[in-house]
């Protein structure tokens, strides 16, 4: 008589970390608000949500500090111009070093005063400039009217520096979830097209991976802050039919760049309980295997973009706190 060879085990579902119980209070608040998942439907009333609490000007200068001003720039061949915001220390009378900012929003929301009174807290401690781009959107705009955007202002950024009292050997990239995508984006084009030489790449919950498949995706399922379902939009209005398969192009998702080697310093924090947390961790992994320089943090119960939503949280104030550090070591301020 002989006996079956037992097969694997049967999978078992997957419990989601838990969220930091200072986050989950505010989370709870949250879910009429924000909930985890975002349809292609629901876009329009979301960017318009996006445009309420826009800083004005007058927030920005933060009592005379900054000097604000509005520039349009040249953008892509063929295409329309490009709004960048420039924010710079008002006292400052030699170069400064400066932050690239690309605003988040899944790519499909958003603008270039979205997510930058953060970059402004930098600045405000290091005595630095912000430059924000306002790219397109998709899916009007798809891959790569996005990404072709912020190259052409941060050329222009480079080139226009002398004009704009900033160093140029001193500019870093900067962005939050898809900002951070597009922000790894421009490292590997400065890297490729022998483009500006980049400082560092400051990459808060990046948004890397258009196949949306990692065990962090599937896990926090209609949880938290944008879910699985909400990438899926998100990715989809970027690349259409073409998400998740085989042809992406690493300057659309930086995840499939299949070498991370020569890229400038990078800070790279995310959740652990959110969406884009192991893509997260396998890009900077990827970073070190390649031989190269970077930073990463994994907060605790942390929810996608969880110091926006609860900045007064303990967990919030050091995520901040790691970013102006990393910085200061970084430029020797």
């Amino acid at each position: 008589m002989t006996s079956a060879v037992p097969g694997p085990p049967a999978a078992r579902p997957t419990t989601p970390p838990p969220f930091d119980p200072d986050l989950e209070r505010v989370l709870a608040a949250l879910a009429a608000v924000v909930p985890p998942a975002l349809t292609p439907e629901r876009i329009p009333a979301v960017r318009q949500g996006t445009l309420q609490g826009r800083p004005s000007d007058a927030e920005l200068a933060r009592n005379g500090r900054f000097t604000v001003a509005d520039r349009s720039v040249p953008g892509p061949p063929g295409a329309p111009d490009v709004s960048l915001l420039i924010c710079r220390p008002a006292g400052a009378t030699a170069p400064v070093p400066a932050v690239y900012f690309i605003h988040g929003g899944g790519m499909v929301m958003g603008d270039n005063r979205s997510g930058v009174m953060e970059a402004l807290d930098w600045a405000d401690a290091l005595e630095l400039a912000v430059v924000s781009v306002d790219y397109r959107l998709a899916p009007e705009n798809p891959h790569p009217a996005p990404v072709q955007d912020c190259w052409a202002g941060l050329l222009w950024t480079v080139e226009h520096a002398a004009e704009l009292g900033i160093d140029p050997g001193r500019v870093i990239v900067a962005g939050q979830s898809a900002g951070g995508g597009l922000a790894a984006a421009l490292a590997l084009l400065a890297r490729d097209q022998d483009g500006p030489a980049l400082a560092g790449q400051l990459l808060m919950c990046p948004m890397l991976d258009d196949r949306n498949d990692s065990p962090s995706a599937v896990q926090m399922v209609g949880q938290g802050v944008w879910d699985r379902t909400a990438n899926d939009t998100g990715w989809t209005a970027l690349l259409g039919a073409s998400r998740g398969g085989p042809d992406v192009s690493p300057y659309a998702a930086p995840a499939r760049a299949t070498d991370l080697s020569g890229l400038p310093p990078a800070f790279i924090d995310v959740g652990s309980a959110e969406t884009f947390r192991d893509e997260d961790v396998a890009h900077a992994g990827r970073i070190w295997q390649a031989g190269g320089r970077a930073e990463l943090h994994v907060w605790p119960g942390g929810f996608h973009s969880f110091d926006t939503f609860a900045p007064a949280a303990g967990i919030s104030r050091d995520a901040k706190a790691a970013r102006v550090t990393w910085l200061r070591r970084l430029l020797g301020s």
